[in-house]
């Protein structure tokens, strides 16, 4: 009789965008070529990884603090491997191993290709803990490598990993390297597989995902053959950059019905001023121009944003023109952030009386937030009473409700049967608390 094999076990906490969950998928795939299976109880794997953001302090604490809860679990399990990959990984490197105790591996996001004969070596006495794989690979596209996907409703399938573009407040590319951009024919092959796995919305990601191109494919030409595979019902994209949103963008996604009338546009100031120190390349008018032409492209488009305020050199006249531009455009939704310092990014090294303090940097951040909600509930609320068709993404949290997505995106709590997971409803919205919706079912 042959010898039952071992189950090993493996558990990934995510932490950060949306890349990095697609990230955490990779790992999870190239843990299943050392036949891990991915479980949902650290107590219960026989490695622990922790994927890493680095884009704000906060994100950084916390995962430091997690690393000390984990240890935990090497009581019962001594053999444990625990790994801290991603973002924060590649930029602390050697730091985070000789000052954070329990970490066994440090690896970068262009290496987890190697994370399961790594992890397995190191188990099995192999080779020593402390181990790092840093070096970032222009070719790294983890073709051939399964996303092992276990949650949600979405396909997030990443087109383009890291950045050409170099914002001064922005840690990414030097964290993830420079703009890769995957073969089409790769990326219309995940999706087609993930079709096959039960999915009908699928996700498109990239740093700056609309600069995509691949030989004489740009991003419209893959945004377009995305939406016509059989199967895939909505598509989505984050995050794009105002500067490459293109004629021929706005078209497909107003001819192609399964493209969602949603964009993300990250506008991060509205002053000339502050957008050159950043190097956004674009000014503010040239930001408000292409808003223009997406809502005259896709009617009914919603749009979101992100906006920083209190970087250095930030004037009263330049939050200022940044509240006019979120009066102006009136988004839909928008992430609002104070200015956070990260070490190894050139605004560092901007002239130390220009950075803003706490307090001010704070009252901006609070006065931003109430601007932006105010308008956020005016619009929500417009919408009352209007019928959406929502995919149902899990349980709400209140009880005997479901949560989903309308297709512009607005989360909407309704009730429903959990079993309604992973299909579609079309459902009236009643009541907004402003970020969100109370619906009912329409017959």
């Amino acid at each position: 009789m042959p010898p039952v094999p071992v189950m090993r076990r493996a558990f990934i906490e995510t932490y950060g965008c949306q890349m990095n969950i697609g990230d955490s998928e990779l790992m999870a795939g190239s843990l299943a070529r050392q036949g891990y299976v991915t479980v949902d109880d650290p107590a219960s794997a026989d490695v622990i990884v922790v994927n890493t953001c680095a884009i704000r302090e906060h994100a950084e604490t916390r995962v430091l603090g997690r690393i000390g809860q984990l240890q935990v679990h090497r009581r019962d399990r001594p053999d444990l491997v625990l790994a801290v990959t991603g973002c924060m990984a590649q930029r602390l490197g050697a730091d985070l191993l000789e000052n954070t105790a329990g970490v066994d591996i440090v690896a970068g996001p262009d290496s987890y290709r190697k994370l399961g004969d790594l992890v397995d070596e190191m188990r099995f006495g192999a080779l020593p803990r402390g181990q790092m794989l840093l070096a970032l690979d222009e070719t790294e596209a983890y073709e051939g490598v399964p996303a092992i996907r276990r949650e949600g409703v979405t396909a997030w399938v990443t087109v383009q990993r890291g950045c050409d573009h170099r914002c001064t407040f922005c840690i990414v590319p030097y964290v993830r390297g420079g703009e890769k951009n995957r073969d089409p024919s790769a990326v219309l092959r995940e999706v087609r597989d993930a079709v096959a796995d039960g999915y009908t919305e699928v996700s498109l990601l990239g740093q700056t995902v609309n600069s995509y191109r691949s030989g004489d494919w740009d991003f419209a030409r893959l945004l377009r053959a995305v939406a016509r595979v059989d199967g895939v019902r909505r598509v989505r994209f984050t995050s794009p950059h105002p500067n490459d949103v293109t004629d021929e963008m706005v078209a497909v996604m107003a001819e192609e019905s399964a493209v969602c009338p949603q964009l993300h546009l990250p506008v991060q100031s509205g002053s000339d001023r502050v957008l050159k120190r950043m190097v956004r390349r674009y000014t503010a008018r040239q930001f408000l121009d292409t808003v223009d032409r997406v809502r005259e492209g896709v009617p009914g488009v919603a749009l979101s944003t992100d906006v920083i305020v209190g970087f250095p050199g930030e004037t009263e006249e330049d939050f200022e023109a940044t509240l006019s531009l979120l009066r102006q455009v009136r988004f839909d939704d928008a992430f609002l952030y104070r200015y956070s310092l990260r070490e190894g990014t050139p605004a560092t090294r901007l002239p130390e009386g220009d950075f803003v303090s706490e307090k001010t940097s704070g009252r901006r951040l609070e006065e931003v937030i109430s601007l932006h909600r105010g308008i956020q509930r005016e619009i929500n609320g417009s919408i009352l009473g209007s019928v959406h068709e929502v995919l149902v993404e899990r349980p709400a949290r209140s009880a005997g409700d479901v949560l989903g997505r309308t297709e512009t995106g607005k989360v909407v709590a309704f009730p429903g049967d959990p079993g309604w997971r992973n299909t579609y409803r079309t459902v009236r919205l009643t009541s907004t608390s402003g970020p969100t919706f109370r619906g009912v079912v329409a017959s």
